[in-house]
């Protein structure tokens, strides 16, 4: 059976520094007050930096694809609703 990873849930990156060849990023997540508070740090040797970057990067990348798909086929939807002929005709 698979154990399971913790999770930490951040809205965005309050901190980050380089340390030692280590990088640090400090993760916020937005209180009450809508203001962030620091809630975990993601600690990463300095080397591995740009592969996480660019993972990041494509998965981005991904979700705006997936998007533009969804919208375009949800036009080609309603262009198609648009067009069909009514369902019933009333002759006078």
């Amino acid at each position: 059976m698979t154990e399971r990873l913790p999770a930490l849930f951040c809205d965005g990156i309050i901190e980050a520094q380089v340390v030692n060849g280590v990088a640090r990023l400090t993760l916020g997540q937005a209180g009450a007050d809508g203001k962030p508070f620091p809630c975990g740090q993601l600690i990463l040797p300095i080397t591995q930096l740009p592969g996480a970057a660019n993972a990041l990067a494509n998965l981005v990348k991904q979700i705006q694809e997936k998007v533009k798909e969804a919208q375009a086929q949800a036009q080609a939807q309603a262009q198609q609703a648009s067009e069909a002929p009514p369902s019933a005709f009333r002759f006078s």
